[in-house]
């Protein structure tokens, strides 16, 4: 088997004014680093409104077509914008990560990278913000339990912010662990390390500027990949941000681009113990574009090393 990417060319149409970090150009970046990869290349699907009403109520999707623009861009808040193709290219970035659960847990790939925009970690229920619509990784992880009837599934988050949307949308559900190592403090101010959520399901790794590889990797060790070993998982999903990388504008921490390789790595030895290496990794942050590009080649070759 191999690794699968999921991505769509609607994923091109959500436009941001200019100058906004979440551009067009981040897709490009990303395509581009994997052109010559042997992957699995599949379109991403339109998710359907059931997957995405596990996650969000009604009233949030009907919010987002009510204020889809004809034409130009809609501000929602200070970082997140609507442009006419904005909702084909969230809805379809949710389609992707949940195919891509069907891809792994069907035996048609043993892991997947989903490379679409916009993000989606930090949408909460009925709010977008931080340049995310709708909660891709969350939607694809209830869609595994309920859909799939896995029992257990885990989430780790490296982007370098938290992931207060994916909490907000699973944190209730005691089949999720959610894990989130991120700089503290910074946008969006949430994850504290003594939120752990009402079914202690929530690990929150709280880094401090100027944190390197080495010690990230570390506090994952310590903190997060012990507890993803006692929950047991029967698949892991990634939310893959790139802009923990010493390169990004956003932010502070010090990792080089082979640091997402280690980590990618130390996930996939998790994985091909607990769950039969089934991996499903989506684009989250990373604005960088050169930096960008690099690390997430080097997630994806991890990936695609260990899927043979």
């Amino acid at each position: 088997m191999t690794t699968a990417l999921l991505t769509h060319p609607d994923g091109f149409d959500h436009a941001t004014p200019p100058g906004h970090p979440e551009q067009v150009a981040r897709l490009d970046a990303v395509l581009g680093a994997l052109e010559d990869f042997d992957l699995l290349r599949v379109k991403a699907p339109l998710a359907a409104e059931a997957d995405l009403l596990r996650v969000h109520p009604k009233s949030h999707l009907d919010a987002l077509r009510r204020d889809l623009p004809e034409q130009g861009v809609h501000q929602l808040d200070a970082d997140t914008w609507l442009s006419p193709g904005s909702l084909g290219a969230a809805w379809r970035g949710a389609g992707a990560a949940i195919r891509a659960v069907d891809l792994v847990l069907g035996g048609e790939a043993d892991n997947a990278f989903c490379a679409m925009r916009p993000p989606g970690h930090h949408a909460e229920r009925e709010t977008a913000m931080g340049f995310c619509l709708l909660g891709n990784v969350a939607a694809a992880a209830k869609h595994a339990l309920d859909h799939h009837g896995l029992s257990r599934v885990a989430i780790i988050d490296f982007d370098v912010h938290h992931g207060n949307g994916t909490q907000d949308l699973v944190e209730d559900d005691p089949r999720i662990l959610f894990c989130s190592t991120h700089e503290m403090p910074l946008y969006p101010g949430t994850g504290d390390p003594a939120d752990t959520g009402p079914h202690d399901t929530v690990v929150n790794v709280a880094l401090r500027a100027g944190t390197d590889g080495a010690g990230m990797l570390a506090a994952l060790e310590d903190r997060v990949f012990p507890r993803v070993v006692a929950h047991g998982p029967e698949l892991i999903l990634v939310s893959a941000g790139f802009d923990a990388h010493r390169a990004d504008p956003l932010a502070g921490l010090m990792l080089e681009t082979e640091d997402f390789a280690r980590v990618t790595a130390r996930i996939c030895d998790l994985a091909e113990v607990l769950c039969a290496r089934r991996v499903v990794s989506a684009l989250e942050g990373g604005y960088d574009l050169e930096a960008l590009g690099a690390s997430a080649a080097a997630h994806v070759r991890i990936l695609e090393e260990r899927g043979r």
